[in-house]
């Protein structure tokens, strides 16, 4: 009994050592990560937008229109497809958001990060037989689609602070 809480203990000492050793860390909460001081915010006025906005804010950083870092935002789009093959009962349909984005530096206008496409996506289940509830569950999920974006753009953009 002694020897195999000893082999255990062993084996779970060497692979802390091991995975510490190859530069393994699992991630946090996001309170560790440096966060941007100021930032600008271009492009169209949008509920993803805002949200990002209210997002910054939230984790310190001032949204300003003075800021040395801009980010741009281009105009979201959001597509919305069925996955299920009956037209009756039960369906599952999938919704995907995708925004292009880059942040420029204002002083000399290079690009930090060069346009890339965000997508996030989502999968749920309405019923055909109650016409209400399934647009209040594409409303539900169009939400969620774009918190999640605010979210990710705003893990994105820790990377280019400071360390």
């Amino acid at each position: 009994m002694q020897r195999r809480h000893f082999l255990t203990l062993t084996l779970a000492g060497v692979a802390a050592v091991g995975l510490g050793g190859c530069g393994f860390r699992l991630r946090g909460s996001g309170s560790a990560i440096s966060q941007l001081d100021e930032l600008a915010i271009a492009g169209v006025d949008s509920d993803l937008s805002r949200l990002l906005r209210r997002e910054l804010e939230g984790r310190g950083t001032r949204v300003t229109s003075e800021a040395s870092r801009q980010l741009n935002l281009g105009t979201e789009e959001i597509r919305q497809y069925r996955l299920s093959v009956l037209d009756a009962g039960s369906q599952e349909e999938e919704m995907t958001l995708r925004i292009p984005f880059s942040v420029q530096r204002r002083e000399d206008a290079a690009y930090l990060l060069s346009e890339q496409t965000l997508a996030v996506s989502t999968r749920y289940t309405v019923n055909s037989d109650n016409l209400l509830t399934q647009q209040e569950q594409r409303d539900e999920a169009r939400d969620q689609l774009r918190q999640d974006a605010a979210h990710q753009l705003v893990e994105r953009l820790n990377a280019l602070a400071p360390r």
